[in-house]
């Protein structure tokens, strides 16, 4: 068993914060030892811009939580649209190759993997053209 505070300090190939946001933060980042952070909580960096930048530099893959976490909303959309389970299952297997082209992306273009899933979210929004919102 191991203690709260001690988990940053033990040697891990994988990080998956599931419950607590801002979990990588000044305290925590130096201290992590781990190549992958990977898990389903909100907003696991702290400070976005300075964590996010951090976590690169310290030549650790951050998968974005809503990128990672998106299955949620995937499902949301399919029982609201009343579309079949099944066209949402093929969705949700989506998000292992979006992860992966987050990365790759994200090591061509040298930027942090969370600003690179933003622009790819912003870059879906503008082909479809707006967001229509249900009233």
């Amino acid at each position: 068993m191991v203690g709260l505070d001690e988990i940053y300090d033990i040697d891990v190939d994988i990080y998956a914060p599931c419950a607590l946001g801002a979990t990588v933060n000044d305290d925590t980042l130096s201290r992590l030892k781990c190549s992958i952070i990977a898990g389903s909580a909100n907003n696991q960096l702290k400070d976005e811009d300075k964590h996010g930048k951090a976590v690169m530099e310290k030549g650790i893959i951050y998968a974005p939580d809503f990128a990672i976490n998106s299955g949620g909303v995937i499902n949301v959309y399919t029982e609201f649209k009343g579309l079949n389970p099944e066209w949402g299952m093929k969705k949700a297997e989506e998000i292992y190759t979006t992860i992966q082209n987050i990365i790759q992306r994200s090591a061509k273009e040298n930027i942090p993997t969370y600003q690179i899933a933003n622009r790819i979210a912003e870059e879906r929004i503008m082909a479809v053209g707006s967001v229509k919102l249900p009233m």
